[in-house]
């Protein structure tokens, strides 16, 4: 009886260890196609960043990538207009601060709800070949090249020596950082609608 549930404890072992090889190799897939795929965008250290937590779930399949990249892009915007709408909220605010503020807030709004039809459009038709998938391809891109004007927008608004200081420091180095997501996003889409 003792042989046989040593034999057992030695059978579970094994395919708990051969579990998480499978799990490991197949994470280690996932993380390397993010990397070959980030390596053609614009800011590949960042693109590998911010798709690297979610690779089990992106694998190696390429729709989830460009459909995760649009949505990380999303909540990076959501993220970046609330920091710039508390920013406007701050007391003390030059007049020319606030307006800056108020333009780069409608900006980035304008973002979110492109960023926000990109996904539902990726999500509802991103499946696919032919006229109607590249018309619907052709809408994405659209949408998330306007998103990244806006951002460069929102960046310009804040030109000229008098409004340097913290609020402009702090709203540019947010705004690029979603400028640099939102560039990458664009180039996994571009990439996806060439393939089909």
């Amino acid at each position: 009886m003792a042989k046989v549930s040593h034999l057992l404890l030695l059978l579970s072992v094994v395919c708990i260890a051969a579990t998480a090889k499978s799990a490991a190799t197949k994470s280690g897939g996932a993380t390397n196609f993010i990397k070959n795929s980030c390596s053609a965008t614009n800011y590949p250290t960042v693109c590998v960043q911010s798709l690297s937590p979610y690779a089990s779930k992106i694998q190696q399949n390429q729709r989830q990538l460009v459909q995760t990249a649009l949505s990380v892009s999303l909540a990076n915007a959501q993220s970046t207009k609330g920091f710039v709408s508390k920013l406007g909220r701050s007391k003390g605010l030059k007049a020319r601060e606030y307006a800056a503020i108020k333009d780069c807030l409608e900006e980035i709004g304008d973002t979110v709800d492109r960023l926000s039809q990109s996904v539902q459009e990726l999500k509802l038709h991103g499946q696919g070949k032919g006229r109607d998938f590249q018309w619907h391809m052709s809408n994405v891109e659209t949408w998330v090249s306007a998103a990244l004007t806006d951002e460069n927008t929102c960046v310009d608004g804040f030109s000229g020596r008098a409004l340097d200081g913290k609020i402009k420091a702090s709203v540019k180095g947010r705004v690029v950082n979603l400028a640099q997501v939102v560039s990458n996003a664009l180039a996994l889409v571009n990439r996806y609608a060439k393939k089909h």
